[in-house]
């Protein structure tokens, strides 16, 4: 509901959109029947998800173009679609519920899987493959970088160990080791923070994240707008830094809370601040929770 009122906000006119996240195409189909003259550019890295979402958008026939790809080959598609300047973009990061629900993907310890974690099954190695071999040093900076976790090289001990006589082959497994490394008892946050963690790791979300916010101010044109919902502090991070001119990896402190004037951006901030879902929201849509949703409009040069 927050992102679909986002879109109807900024997202008004004709022109080619660019949703790189499409999933089940549900956003897709809201800004088409929407605005008759608006056409969309369509990626996902998920196959199946890809396959429904071709499915749903059938019926607006050649005012839709799809391909599978990661955020890195975005650029390329956009390339060979003919490189018209994007009207908007849409960045809604993270998993989809269809994703999380589905125990075959091993995304989730809520179901028991296979310790798979990959968004493009028949793309690198599954989790507990790459577990079986990473060192420790690498392991506690992934827990720490993308799962905000105290504790992260303990726990990356307690992974390594076990993944390396082969106890670690599901997604329960990971949970139960999580819980017996933090004391015993039950660690539902702690757990989700490591599944996120290596999800991204194994995906390398954050660096097909910055490569797509690299390209953007060359694909937009003046007037565009982009809207992004991230559910990870650092990918939030990643945004504002980047959409503000700022190189990726400056402290949060020292970044002004609006553009300075003459600031070096192609970009000027929509929303004020970070929105948030409300407390309604929340209640109708739990997995709503950490959503941090920003909109940025391309300057004219």
């Amino acid at each position: 509901m927050l992102l679909k009122e986002a879109l109807g906000r900024w997202w008004t006119g004709e022109g080619l959109y660019l949703d790189p996240t499409l999933g089940h195409a549900g956003h897709a189909l809201a800004l088409l029947e929407r605005h008759p003259g608006a056409r969309l550019l369509g990626c996902d890295r998920d196959p199946f998800a890809l396959a429904l979402a071709r499915e749903r958008l059938a019926p607006f026939g050649d005012r839709v173009m799809t391909a599978q790809a990661a955020f890195r080959e975005v650029p390329a598609v956009h390339a060979r679609a003919g490189g018209e300047p994007l009207a908007g973009a849409l960045l809604d990061l993270g998993l989809s519920s269809m994703q999380i629900d589905d125990p075959t993907r091993g995304m989730s310890f809520m179901h028991e899987g296979p310790l798979d974690l990959r968004m493009n099954p028949d793309e690198g190695e599954p989790a507990s493959a790459r577990l079986a071999r990473v060192d420790e040093d690498t392991l506690a900076a992934v827990l720490r970088t993308h799962g905000d976790l105290r504790g992260a090289r303990r726990l990356a001990r307690a992974i390594i160990t076990e993944a390396g006589r082969g106890g670690l082959p599901t997604t329960r497994a990971l949970a139960a080791l999580v819980d017996r490394a933090l004391g015993g008892r039950p660690h539902p946050r702690r757990r989700a923070q490591v599944f996120q963690a290596l999800r991204m790791w194994v995906n390398e979300e954050a660096e097909h994240l910055e490569a797509l916010l690299d390209w953007l101010p060359g694909a937009v044109r003046a007037g565009g707008v982009v809207v992004t919902l991230a559910y990870h502090s650092g990918e939030d991070r990643r945004i504002k830094q980047a959409m503000r001119g700022r190189a990726i990896g400056t402290p949060v402190r020292r970044l002004p809370m609006t553009d300075a004037p003459g600031a070096a951006t192609p970009w000027e901030t929509l929303t004020r601040g970070v929105v948030t879902p409300s407390d309604d929201e929340r209640d109708r849509n739990p997995r709503s929770r950490s959503a941090r949703l920003r909109a940025f409009r391309r300057k004219s040069a």
